[in-house]
């Protein structure tokens, strides 16, 4: 349930009030992103707004769909851009039913014997774990330089080889109208069942899964995948476009006057990479291939960590009259030299903080030639004291960044807290509700 700013109580069950309803793993469990919003939240807000199957819902920071996903089994058309090209990729597929579930079945199960075959011939089981020397197997590898783009360790040899040969397999026998949906159902098992990755405040790497069910497991995803479409099969489709676009461009995409209501997340300003936590599956298959690709499309993010600022960049030009960004910066940057911080990643905490509400200034602002009159926009955004603990309100400093953008600021709607370590304080996440009048 959501709860009012002015309610300062914990909203009750908050450990849990983020996490996916057991209900609601159709089509938003084919891959989801870890950092995603639960889908309830978007149902909450679609009922709010009184949306249908008239209006058009627009996520301008889509991941990996959730909005977009949620509308269209509410049969509501929707938009999306996303700047990620594996999240763009996930969304797309995701709300892409028009799909034979019976071919995307079969199909699956004929290239799960190919992968087989081949790694019987190789000495290697898939359901029972490996026991001889690996140094005798002939296993296939990424290249050096893709090596380089994931995190040490994340996945090990023999995992990484299977699914190297399934990815190889589904390319000899490839068809087209299952292919997406056979990859996706490879992401997901990588992420989460095959490799060594886990899942905190960040992502990073546990304990070594020297080998493990890679065939088994993708053809276990792709069952799920076909039962979900088939609940479908006969269903109005309602439209859902995703573009592969910086979201501080909206208008760059998007038709004039396209857009009835916002229901969004942006990062949050904080040190999470959040490049990182698509990393794996993005060089594994292909999204990300050199270190250039990684920093092509970190360039098209909103500013909200110091590993993907730049020279050139200038979005804190358009906050450059806000006192209360300024402030925040300068406090910043008088604690580091305080504290006695020299990294380079410290001295750009100050300027990161300003690229960040400056990135979000320029999105709303490009955004309201796409919105239609009285359209209504929801933005879950958390407070933030990832930089030398100086607390950042991020929900109250983008409602003031709307408000003098022209957008009237309705309320602020407390989701849930969160307690932060370092400072030893819960956290408000909140949702900002705006209006434009047109």
């Amino acid at each position: 349930m959501l709860k009012h700013s002015e309610d300062t109580t914990v909203p009750k069950d908050n450990s849990n009030i983020n996490r996916i309803d057991e209900q609601d793993r159709t089509f938003h469990d084919w891959y989801r992103f870890v950092l995603s919003y639960p889908p309830h939240l978007v149902r909450d807000y679609i009922e709010d707004f009184g949306l249908n199957a008239e209006s058009v819902i627009l996520d301008p920071f889509c991941g990996t769909g959730t909005t977009l996903v949620e509308s269209k089994l509410r049969g509501i058309p929707s938009l999306g851009t996303e700047a990620n090209p594996f999240a763009h990729f996930a969304t797309c597929v995701k709300t892409d039913w028009d799909v034979d579930p019976d071919l995307l079945y079969r199909h699956s199960c004929e290239i799960a014997e190919f992968a087989l075959d081949i790694l019987r011939q190789q000495g290697i089981g898939d359901s029972v774990p490996f026991e001889g020397n690996i140094a005798d197997l002939p296993l296939r590898q990424l290249s050096p330089e893709q090596h380089k783009l994931i995190l040490t360790g994340s996945i090990s040899p023999i995992p990484l080889h299977k699914v190297l040969v399934l990815l190889d397999c589904l390319e000899k026998y490839r068809i087209e109208q299952v292919y997406r949906h056979q990859l996706l159902a490879i992401a997901n098992i990588l992420v989460f069942a095959v490799s060594n990755l886990r899942f905190g405040p960040e992502v990073g790497v546990g304990k070594p899964k020297v080998d493990t069910p890679v065939i088994s497991a993708w053809l276990a995803k792709i069952d799920e995948m076909v039962e979900d479409l088939r609940q479908v099969k006969n269903q109005n489709d309602a439209p859902a476009h995703v573009y592969l676009a910086d979201a501080r461009c909206p208008d760059r995409v998007l038709p004039p006057q396209s857009v009835d209501a916002v229901i969004t997340s942006p990062p949050y300003p904080n040190e999470k990479d959040y490049t990182r936590t698509t990393r794996l599956e993005s060089v594994v298959l292909g999204f990300i291939k050199t270190k250039a690709d990684l920093q092509a499309f970190k360039k098209g993010l909103i500013r909200s960590n110091t590993r993907n600022v730049y020279k050139t960049d200038d979005d804190d030009q358009w906050i450059q009259n806000h006192p209360a960004i300024q402030e925040i910066a300068a406090e910043i940057e008088r604690r580091r030299i305080e504290l006695g911080k020299t990294s380079g990643f410290e001295r750009r905490y100050s300027r990161v903080t300003k690229l960040y509400f400056g990135g979000m200034a320029r999105h709303l602002a490009a955004l309201r030639s796409r919105l239609r009159p009285n359209a209504q926009l929801a933005y879950v955004v958390g407070d933030q004291a990832s930089y030398l603990r100086v607390m950042i309100r991020t929900g109250q400093l983008l409602a003031d960044i709307a408000q003098a953008l022209g957008y009237e600021v309705v309320r602020t709607d407390l989701f849930r807290t969160r307690f932060a370590s370092a400072t030893k304080e819960q956290l408000r996440e909140e949702v900002v509700i705006l209006r434009w009048k047109g």
